[in-house]
């Protein structure tokens, strides 16, 4: 009895040691593609602040209204928060390569569903970007033709405007990168006919006198011609 336990404890320690002489190389190969995946991230990182403050990014997000909205939001500024971008998505690359050198089943396909994700994530970001500039041009554009038009609430009119574009955006960009693909177009669908069946409504109940006069001036009612009545020649 004692020697067929020690002979499975002697048994179960050689199973480990096999596996460990198995996986330590892939474990140090592994590290080491970190540390130099991390080294190399920080580097572009810095590299990329280098170049967005030399080319005075900073002032084109200041100009756009860009940095306004990340200071609201709590965050870095665009150069500081692009290199963060920058520094996790070649990190994230590097990692999961040093992953999937280990070997392991299910961990396999973490590099190829990375490498079709970050395409679809950066033209989700170039959205946003576009979305956002379009938002405060069509915002100031707004503002400036009310105030011009001496309409009420020109502002209110303004926020809107940018509101709906800013959640176009986002819907956009959320169904680029496929999350949750039908919540978000049922959500957007059904907040963007809410909206419009709400203006409708307040237009029709607040201005049906508006309407009325501008469609009166647009299409005058014409002369009812009598069919009794002889043209002489």
């Amino acid at each position: 009895m004692t020697q067929l336990i020690a002979d499975a404890v002697g048994q179960a320690w050689a199973n480990f040691l096999e596996s460990v002489a198995l996986y330590l190389p892939r474990i140090l190969a592994t590290l080491s593609i970190v540390i130099v995946g991390w080294v190399i991230a920080a580097l572009l990182c810095v590299f990329t602040r280098w170049t967005l403050r030399w080319l005075r990014f900073d002032a084109l997000s200041e100009r756009i209204g860009l940095a306004a909205a990340l200071r609201s939001a709590d965050l870095s500024p665009a150069s500081v928060l692009a290199g963060s971008v920058v520094f996790w998505l070649v990190f994230l690359g590097f990692l999961l390569s040093g992953i999937d050198v280990l070997g392991l089943t299910a961990l396999q396909g973490l590099v190829a569903g990375f490498g079709q994700f970050v395409p679809r994530l950066l033209v989700a970001l170039a959205i946003l970007a576009v979305g956002f500039v379009v938002a405060n041009f069509a915002w100031r554009a707004t503002l400036l033709a009310a105030v011009n038009a001496r309409m009420s609430s020109p502002r209110l009119l303004s926020s809107a405007v940018r509101s709906l574009i800013l959640v176009l955006a986002v819907a956009m960009a959320l169904e680029q990168i496929a999350v949750a693909q039908t919540v978000v177009l049922t959500a957007f669908a059904i907040a963007f006919g809410a909206v419009m069946i709400g203006l409708a409504i307040a237009f029709g109940i607040g201005g049906g006198g508006l309407a009325r006069r501008f469609l009166e001036r647009q299409f005058p009612e014409r002369p009812e011609s009598n069919p009794d009545r002889v043209s002489h020649l």
